[in-house]
């Protein structure tokens, strides 16, 4: 296992989105699995719309199938999973999504869930995969900071901005547990649990954190079936 590892793709080109994932990989490190992060070369510098999200699929593929002869598992580090099934069609190595997997964790949190996206044109397309998961009545509300993925790599003004967000999810829409929204948010969870005093689940780790369970049962969700007379 030591030479294989669970790789976790940032589909969008930013560096600096690719090293907030990787620290907030640190606490899963100890769980025996390797766990690499790579950036897409050919993503965005964010992804902020559904076009966005969907040009990134084929050149994330290619990643994946490239990653292939050392990987344990994939992790698509995109609050929106883009390319999540067509990776799992591809392979019958675990494969995560950042966004199914923090709305699964949030759901064992809590009763209501609230969501911290990043700009209004995300919220869409986030609701599109909770009516699709069957998880709306759970969801108290999904609300933007009105902020791009760039600007998330400013801590005063983007925690700032969280804080208040988080709060009117707690406060005006019952939410009992949050999800960060994005995968550039990760370096702002304790902080935020703090101010907040709720469960704030960080996608990326809760992914991964699925994903090494999986790996370390060995499930996967293509089975190969023997048909008995």
């Amino acid at each position: 296992m030591t030479d294989r590892a669970l790789i976790v793709i940032n589909p969008n080109s930013s560096k600096t989105v690719t090293a907030g994932i990787d620290a907030a990989m640190e606490p899963l490190r100890g769980l025996g699995v390797p766990i690499r992060c790579l950036t897409l070369a050919e993503g965005p510098p964010g992804i902020e719309n559904q076009e966005q999200a969907d040009r990134t699929i084929a050149p994330m593929l290619d990643l994946a199938a490239r990653e292939a002869p050392g990987a344990l598992g994939y992790v698509i580090a995109c609050f929106g999973d883009p390319g999540l099934h067509a990776l799992r069609h591809a392979t019958a190595l675990p494969v995560q999504g950042i966004q199914e997997a923090a709305v699964m964790t949030a759901l064992t949190l809590g009763q209501r869930f609230g969501v911290i996206a990043i700009l209004p044109t995300s919220i869409p397309r986030h609701l599109r995969a909770f009516g699709a998961m069957g998880v709306l009545p759970r969801l108290a509300a999904d609300r933007a900071l009105g902020l791009g993925v760039a600007e998330l790599a400013e801590p005063g003004r983007s925690l700032d901005a969280m804080i208040a967000t988080g709060c009117r999810l707690r406060d005006e829409d019952g939410a009992d547990v949050l999800i960060m929204g994005c995968a550039g948010m990760a370096s702002y969870r304790a902080t935020l649990e703090q101010e907040t005093g709720l469960p704030v689940v960080e996608p990326c780790q809760a992914a991964a954190a699925m994903a090494i369970g999986q790996i370390a049962l060995s499930q996967s969700h293509r089975i190969t079936r023997t048909n008995h007379a």
